[in-house]
């Protein structure tokens, strides 16, 4: 009977087909794992970049529904219900993450509110031919610090011809700020103050004529105009300490703010705006 003859170098082969080791199988384990990652990096990218251009197209369509208010002051109810959804879309997309003071820190413009104290100002210029309001701002100091900074409410006013146009003159509210929550920034205000008064060249040629020569008391009250500051503390009648409420700040990144006082004070909106000095 005829034995069935085997090959040494056929059982070799066998094993090494077998045993988990061949080159080739590892390189295309390799080169599917690498695919693998590829198409996963691709998929986060565009999720990232899906992500970005849909809070980039919220922010834009909130700036657009206030463009036309002059910062609030003749927002309809419609145009507030549509400002309102704008908001809320945006604020959806930091909720539950901390406040960044980094971020926080330096100079905002304000481009719309519903504030009535700020409401208030923008009516009286509206109103009265003799006062003008120019840019309000907001501005943080919290660089150096993890839960407390300064913030102080910039409004630059005028007296047309008495002051330069827009900028004639600074009403600045100064108060500190320590983080009570995730988003909350608790607010005790500190002081009121008017400074930076800058007089029109009218009422330097009324107080000190250009074709006079300019006497020592003329220029002691440009001087003292030029100079002018006064401040005014901000106290609870009865108490030590300023006056106070809760702030949310809604949205924060690098270009915009949103905030809302608490308990009804308004909204508001700002852009990030170059440094300012106060």
């Amino acid at each position: 009977m005829d034995l069935p003859f085997v090959s040494p170098l056929y059982l070799s082969t066998q094993k090494k087909a077998f045993n988990g080791h061949n080159p080739f199988c590892r390189v295309r384990r390799e080169d599917s794992c690498r695919r693998t990652f590829q198409c996963l990096a691709t998929v986060a990218s565009q999720t990232t970049q899906t992500y970005n251009y849909g809070l980039e197209t919220k922010k834009n369509d909130l700036l657009v529904a206030v463009q036309e208010t002059q910062r609030g002051l003749v927002a309809s109810s419609d145009q507030r219900c549509v400002i309102e959804e704008a908001l809320v879309n945006v604020e959806a997309y930091s909720m539950g993450l901390p406040i960044d003071l980094m971020k926080l820190d330096g100079t905002w413009r304000l481009q719309y509110t519903s504030a009535p104290d700020v409401l208030i100002l923008l009516e009286a210029a509206d109103r009265l031919p003799f006062f003008q309001i120019g840019q309000i701002f907001q501005k943080f100091e919290c660089q150096d610090s993890s839960n407390e900074g300064i913030v102080r409410n910039v409004v630059r006013w005028s007296i047309p011809s008495l002051l330069e146009e827009q900028e004639g003159a600074t009403l600045l509210v100064s108060a500190k700020f320590s983080v009570v929550s995730l988003r909350n920034i608790y607010l005790e205000f500190e002081e009121i103050s008017v400074q930076n008064i800058k007089i029109s060249e009218q009422l330097q040629a009324l107080i000190a004529p250009a074709i006079l020569p300019r006497s020592f008391l003329s220029l002691q009250i440009l001087q003292f105009l030029r100079s002018f500051q006064v401040g005014v503390p901000v106290r609870n009648s009865g108490s030590s300490r300023g006056v106070g409420g809760l702030y949310y700040l809604s949205y924060l990144d690098g270009n915009m703010l949103l905030g809302r006082a608490v308990g009804g004070g308004g909204v508001f909106v700002f852009t990030k705006a170059q440094p300012l000095q106060c």
